[in-house]
């Protein structure tokens, strides 16, 4: 069997390297004669991840901190996607499972994840697997519909219908501070056991580092009820889950430098190596599958910005290489197993500029370029290469009670085949308008609205190995409507002044519809797919969300409440009466979720619930094709101690407490009852 390597790419990951030394060595030599020569009181800058602001932005934006995040025990990114509303997760069983969510009904591809706002891309499926990433060095995750109101968005970002954000912890380091170390281990239920070490390292007063590292291995070999019959009502025995096993290592090492108060660069190297067996769906009393993958994801990315008096600039800069190796042992082929290897490389470079003409007026331009391979060793176009560029142009009016931003995208793909003989080219113009106002001066609550025009153009996978005419797809096109209501914190004192209360709320409704929706069919057998344009699909949906912080003496309770309505459905044909109307596959008309964690001085206590409603997994919707809903409820205990060098918090955790059985995808069940212990210690 072949072993998978980065030798051929060793000269990117030099250079990113060598940048990395000229950066840190000049700087902290800098510093260091500094302090020799001076002997003037050190200024402390007290440094953070600025949030977007979910209550005075045009679009709707959901936030979920790294505090948040540690008490509900949330392990992967997609363990945070899960407590926001409007999203639709699919899970394909186990914590090795592959992990996509849907933002509103969109699908997963109109999705864009980003970190530190750097866009992560995959153009052979045109979307990322979210169990892949890890959150253990994040700061906290954002979820923008629409898109966020920064006038410094990139156009990639802006092409998105939903922003998925992974903001890095950038180091804080008070009077005296050099270094912060970590360390942490946590097991589980199935074999789970995930160990991380992490280092912030201060050079100087401008120039800061940070490194994570963690290995994260499980069997997957959860116990499961197999029923008989799709209402769950007959005969059913218990299997095991098998062929589930998966170890994962993630290595990421990120510099700070704070060239001026008004110049920054940042820049990250992350390194992404796994191995997922992938147990198959449970058919025909099957439990055991037979195929694995292999992964392998480096990218090396710095942002620079710079801020004058009346421009702002930011250049983005990144390199990214992925390896995937797909193997199946029962597949019949000339080797006895199919083995599918993937190879992509992208070159990414991004560029704002904010020009503010008057106090209240900001004009912006964003030119995104990127060039993208895929290298495969299959016989039938094993070389695939696409040019990108995406051009933005925006207009922002700002005061104190009302905000208005417009902008256009122009987007242009060029990309060659190896069997195709001549080039395809895409083309469109998307325009976004969005307002935010403050009707009552009196009052902090807000009005927003925004409309906005995305286009996807088919990823390589459905362009190139499906069988079918390759200048027959069509991109897909959609619309995005979106009007709400936000209420800011509001705070309530009681009278003797010993207890306080803060609650927010945003409300919002929305309209999405979807034109030459792309989706496969099998055309010879179930080896043999075509993928066409067959599909309009309308959704109206309706996402609500309350936060509530109340505090009595040096005890604090903090609750989250979130509640989706969402009717997406089939509109593509009025004469075909057994799909038409119907609810498309996965995406539950109503679903939501709470959380709760009390603090007090002698421990900590968390309680979360996640309610699914009924899906369907056909077309159809009919009870054969019924998914049945389900609520997955979690409770967990943490306590700190200060130590004499150090903190050391312990935190206990029983998941899924009520032993649910139930699948998030057909035929893929979940993990029912099980535990987990964490220690961490800081230094």
């Amino acid at each position: 069997m072949k072993t998978y390597t980065f030798d051929r790419n060793i000269l990117p990951l030099l250079v990113a390297c060598l940048l990395w030394v000229a950066f840190v060595v000049p700087a902290s030599a800098q510093d260091t004669n500094a302090t020799d020569k001076s002997k003037k009181l050190e200024t402390i800058v007290v440094k953070s991840n600025k949030k977007p602001s979910a209550t005075l932005s045009q679009a709707p934006v959901q936030i979920v901190d790294i505090e948040k995040m540690e008490n509900s025990g949330a392990l992967l990114l997609s363990d945070a996607l899960k407590q926001m509303a409007g999203v639709t997760l699919r899970d394909y069983g186990g914590i090795g499972g592959m992990k996509t969510v849907s933002a509103r009904g969109l699908g997963s591809q109109f999705s864009t994840l980003t970190i530190d706002g750097v866009a992560v891309n995959d153009c052979q499926n045109g979307q990322v697997d979210l169990g892949r990433y890890m959150i253990g060095n994040s700061s906290f995750i954002s979820l923008s519909n629409g898109q966020p109101d920064d006038m410094l968005l990139s156009a990639r970002a802006t092409a998105a219908g939903s922003v998925i954000n992974m903001q890095t912890s950038e180091p804080v380091f008070m009077p005296g501070e050099h270094t912060h170390t970590g360390i942490s281990l946590e097991t589980g239920s199935f074999g789970l056991l995930s160990t991380a070490l992490s280092l912030q390292q201060r050079i100087g007063r401008k120039l800061s580092i940070s490194a994570w590292g963690n290995w994260l291995k499980s069997n997957g070999d959860y116990p499961f009820t197999l029923y008989y019959t799709p209402s769950h009502d007959g005969d059913y025995s218990i299997e095991r889950r098998e062929h589930s096993s998966m170890w994962m290592v993630t290595g990421d090492m990120n510099l700070f430098y704070h060239i001026s108060s008004n110049r920054s660069l940042s820049s990250k190297i992350h390194y992404v190596q796994g191995y997922h067996d992938l147990p198959g769906p449970v058919v025909f009393y099957a439990t055991r599958g037979s195929e694995d993958t292999r992964e392998k994801l480096f990218f090396a990315q710095a942002k620079y910005n710079s801020f004058i008096k009346q421009a702002s600039f930011q250049l983005i800069g990144k390199y990214q290489h992925t390896e995937d190796l797909y193997e199946d042992f029962s597949a019949p082929t000339i080797s006895r197993y199919l083995k599918n290897e993937y190879s992509q490389n992208e070159g990414y470079l991004s560029g704002t500029v904010v020009w503010k003409p008057y106090i209240k007026i900001n004009a912006s331009l964003a030119s995104d370029l990127s060039l993208n391979n895929l290298h495969s060793n299959l016989k039938k176009n094993s070389n695939v290469e696409r040019f990108s560029s995406l051009t933005t142009l925006a207009l922002q009016y700002k005061t104190k009670r009302f905000s208005f931003k417009s902008n256009a995208l122009f987007t242009f793909v060029n990309e060659n085949a190896c069997d195709n003989p001549s080039p395809t080219t895409y083309r469109r113009l998307s325009p976004y308008v969005g307002a935010s106002v403050q009707p009552i001066a009196s009052s902090n609550i807000r009005i927003r609205f925004f409309f906005k025009d995305i286009y996807r153009t088919p990823n390589f996978s459905e362009l190139y190995y499906f069988v079918m005419p390759l200048d027959s797809l069509r991109p897909e096109r959609a619309s995005q409507y979106n009007v709400g209501i936000t209420v800011p914190a509001q705070v309530r004192y009681n009278s003797d002044s010993t207890s306080w209360h803060v609650w927010s709320m945003t409300l919002d409704a929305y309209r999405n519809s979807i034109k030459d929706k792309i989706i496969a069919v099998p055309k010879q057998n179930m080896f043999l797919w075509s993928t066409m344009n067959l599909g309009i699909v309308d959704i109206t949906g309706l996402d609500l969300k309350g936060t509530l912080d109340w505090n009595w003496q040096k005890v604090s309770l903090n609750a989250t409440l979130t509640y989706s309505y969402q009717k997406a459905v089939d509109h593509t044909n009025p004469e075909v009466t057994k799909i038409y109307n119907n609810q498309i596959p996965y995406t539950p008309r109503h679903s939501g979720g709470m959380t709760l964690y009390l603090k007090t001085r002698w421990f900590n206590a968390g309680y979360n619930c996640m309610l699914v409603g009924k899906r369907y997994y056909r077309q159809q919707n009919n009870d054969d094709s019924l998914l049945p809903s389900y609520a997955d409820h979690g409770i967990s205990i943490d306590r700190s101690f200060e130590l004499p060098i150090g903190d050391l918090r312990i935190q206990f955790q029983i998941l899924n407490i009520l032993d649910k059985q139930y699948e998030v995808v057909r035929s893929y069940p979940m993990m029912g009852r099980n535990f987990r212990l964490k220690a961490s210690y800081s230094f």
